[in-house]
């Protein structure tokens, strides 16, 4: 809920909620519950909403990212021996649910350090699997290049009419 001031919210605005809420039987959480400037902003729904200098932005909040990359960053880890398609398959739900949650707000920068950082973890993951290759060898087998793009993590499948294709990383940034 928004209001002009600080005071009306609190001396006017939330006695009403309270009072409309308890004829319903529930109530407002103390510890949830805060009122704030909008300058300083809040997180809501894996949200961070906020205006700077005037202009109202939201965009994915901190907790939210950090959570994401954790969870990432540890599927990554855990498939240490898993073949390259598993790996894709099973990051590629998550990406692109994430991306896709977050898509209507102020997320490019958000999608890029996704992107990044998803791409660093590879990298650990390779460079672990095949310690004894070199750069080029690595980045010959797990990235190919394609419309312009480069460094796209693949794998290659075999369809079912027989043809080999090509299973890509999905990008929040794409």
């Amino acid at each position: 809920i928004t209001g002009a001031t600080k005071e009306v919210l609190e001396n006017e605005v939330k006695p009403i909620v309270e009072s409309f809420l308890s004829k319903r039987g529930l109530e407002l959480s103390k510890e949830k519950t805060r009122v704030t400037h909008i300058d300083k902003g809040f997180d809501f729904l894996g949200f961070n909403i906020r205006k700077y200098k005037g202009t109202l932005l939201i965009k994915p909040s901190k907790r939210s990212l950090k959570g994401f990359l954790d969870d990432l960053r540890s599927t990554v880890k855990s498939n240490g021996s898993a073949k390259p398609e598993n790996l894709i398959w099973q990051l590629n739900p998550k990406i692109r649910g994430w991306a896709n949650y977050f898509r209507h707000v102020c997320s490019k920068e958000t999608f890029t350090h996704i992107d990044e950082s998803i791409f660093h973890s590879l990298v650990k993951w390779i460079k672990r699997r095949h310690s004894k290759k070199n750069a080029q060898w690595q980045k010959k087998r797990y990235f190919r290049s394609q419309n312009g793009r480069n460094w796209i993590f693949f794998a290659k499948i075999k369809k079912k009419n027989g043809s080999v294709g090509y299973l890509d990383l999905f990008r929040a940034a794409s």
